[in-house]
């Protein structure tokens, strides 16, 4: 699976990643539907670090398709109430 963060780069994810990271996106759905600024900005930024954790940035060259895109790092509870909705980025 790669990963794009929007604006910072693409990850190849290793295999077996998949679940955490739908666990975190269901908590970045949940903390948006509930209109939680501190819960949403923890869920967010944890997965992200996951992404960078467990993936290796891909070379900027590299063009493959990205598998996801989550929004940049500074994006606010307002802007991700668009994006992470229902199923969040990853259904389930």
């Amino acid at each position: 699976m790669i990963v794009r963060i929007s604006g910072e780069g693409q990850y190849e994810m290793p295999d077996g990643v998949g679940d955490e990271l739908n666990e975190l996106d269901n908590r970045v759905v949940a903390a948006v539907e509930d209109h939680d600024e501190v819960g949403f900005r923890h869920a967010f930024d944890a997965l992200l670090a996951a992404v960078r954790r467990h993936g290796t940035e891909l070379a900027a060259d590299d063009l493959r398709e990205s598998t996801l895109i989550i929004p940049p790092a500074d994006t606010t509870l307002g802007e991700a109430e668009r994006d992470f909705t229902g199923d969040g980025l990853l259904p389930d």
